[in-house]
């Protein structure tokens, strides 16, 4: 584990690209984040509403499911672990059925080591939301927000020492429950600098100087607007309160966080940086700002810069608001939407399955003849040009399906791929051979051609008809299934096997 000894802020010139981003995320799991704030609990009643209550003009919801989960704090650090970096969480719930829930929650969540401390005279925070259809019809709050005395705070700054020295960063996570006093954000912050920790803030007072010298603050627009008395309307607006706040709070920089408009970057020392959102189709933004500070406090430990740290927030977050209620974003999902963006910015050629069938039809529509093939196409040979060229002709259209990283290693063993599924689906798609690009996650592409359906089935001669995978269902809808004599001396294994050869020869 690495032990910073000064906080690195770096920012970059622009920011990186998604492939770039992607090589982050293999170092997530060597980071530590110690995250400190106000634990939630976030309960949701699911139901359908038929009528109307005769005692009152008021929906009856017929509840069918419940759910519980962390909210606030809880939910920064169980996205850190869903993450696949570690968490661990310090903040008090109340000696109560809520509490233990929340307790019990953690203990079932791995990745997160709980230092929870218990206030028998102080409830735990519960929320309840009623849901229908998606859309909430109340929300009930359970709380007492008022400060904790001297002696919780002493409690919980003992508990945040103690697990400083393992962490590499920190996120502080204010909800205004009443954990995080001047005392306690002060003590915390001053013990985070001394050990060379970087220090995000999640903020919620108004008075911004009660963070001082914390190194990065998030405040959304509205808290921002309040806080500094400006509007947040503009960019050039969020870029002049976001400079004020940081000002204000003696931070090193403010990551604005301004809803559909993206987040908005105010550096000490280096120009503004206005990141569009990245958002898919917008479900619930609950929990999408302790995402944001999730994966900065993640990408901050790992040593990245910080324009890359907030890019990487902005497209976790959106991948949050297209969940409904709070939830988490997975290590894998992450991967998924970095990779996708990626691979579609080949000229359009490479798609997920749903925009293929589409575009498949679409050229159904034209009277076109569609053909299809597929494999790993590790290491691109003469043998892959003269398969597809030949595929290609006799045809109008050729879909190649792709085998994904993970179904390759399957088939090929622990060193393959050689190529990632991003590069190869990037020379595939290079190709004016192949019309359409299609990755796919199973050992074979009979799901792929059930869906596609396509009118001739491509594959080499060293198969048998009988072998081919989707022979029969192509054949069943009156396709055809061609196989193409193969271009002789040429496959990936030898080629590697002879770089390996001229590699030991050179040594």
């Amino acid at each position: 584990m690495r032990h910073a000894t000064d906080p690195d802020l770096r920012m970059t010139a622009a920011p990186a690209s998604d492939g770039a981003l992607a090589s982050w995320l293999p170092r997530f799991a060597d980071c530590t984040v110690l995250v400190l704030g106000d634990v939630m609990l976030d309960r949701y009643v699911h139901g359908e509403v038929r009528r109307i209550s005769p005692e009152a003009p008021i929906p009856v919801l017929h509840a069918h499911r419940r759910r519980a989960v962390l909210g606030g704090a809880g939910n920064v650090a169980q996205n850190v672990a869903a993450l696949a970096a570690k968490a661990v969480l310090v903040g008090t719930v109340g000696a109560d059925a809520g509490g233990a829930e929340v307790e019990a929650i953690l203990a079932a969540s791995p990745g997160v080591t709980a230092m929870l401390v218990r206030t028998p005279h102080r409830p735990t925070t519960v929320k309840t939301r009623f849901v229908s259809d998606s859309h909430q019809l109340l929300r009930l709050d359970e709380e007492v927000a008022l400060p904790v005395d001297a002696d919780i705070e002493r409690q919980v700054l003992a508990a945040f020492a103690a697990a400083l020295a393992g962490a590499d960063a920190v996120v502080i996570s204010d909800y205004a429950k009443g954990l995080l006093t001047d005392v306690v954000l002060e003590q915390a912050i001053a013990l985070a600098r001394a050990a060379g920790r970087t220090v995000v803030v999640d903020p919620k007072r108004a008075d911004l100087s009660a963070y001082a010298h914390a190194d990065v603050l998030t405040p959304n627009a509205a808290e921002l607007a309040r806080a500094t008395g400006r509007s947040v309307a503009t960019d050039a607006d969020a870029a002049a309160a976001g400079a004020h706040a940081r000002a204000q709070a003696e931070a090193v920089a403010v990551l604005v966080k301004r809803s559909e408009k993206g987040l908005t970057l105010v550096h000490a020392q280096q120009p503004v940086l206005h990141l569009p959102t990245r958002a898919r189709a917008v479900a619930d933004v609950s929990g999408a700002g302790d995402t944001v500070s999730a994966v900065l406090g993640i990408m901050l430990a790992c040593r990245a810069p910080l324009a890359e740290a907030a890019v990487m927030a902005n497209i976790a977050a959106g991948i949050s608001v297209s969940k409904p209620g709070t939830a988490t974003v997975a290590h894998a999902e992450l991967s998924e939407a970095l990779h996708q963006r990626e691979l579609q910015a080949f000229d359009g050629k490479i798609a997920e399955l749903e925009a293929a069938l589409a575009r498949i039809e679409a050229w159904r529509r034209q009277g076109l003849r569609i053909g299809f093939t597929n494999g790993c196409f590790d290491l691109i040979h003469p043998g892959h040009v003269h398969l597809l060229a030949r595929a290609r002709a006799a045809c109008d259209r050729l879909v190649v399906g792709l085998n994904s990283d993970a179904s390759v290693r399957r088939l090929k063993g622990p060193t393959r791929p050689v190529q990632s599924e991003a590069a190869r689906a990037t020379v595939m798609a290079s190709m004016a051979s192949a019309d359409l690009v299609v990755l796919f996650p199973e050992d074979t592409p009979e799901r792929l051609i059930r869906a596609i359906l396509p009118d001739v089935l491509f594959k080499g001669a060293d198969y048998r008809l009988d072998q081919v995978v989707g022979a029969d269902i192509v054949q069943a809808h009156g396709g055809q299934v061609v196989l193409i004599d193969l271009a002789q001396g040429h496959s990936t294994s030898e080629t590697i096997r002879r770089i390996g050869r001229a590699t030991e020869s050179s040594a």
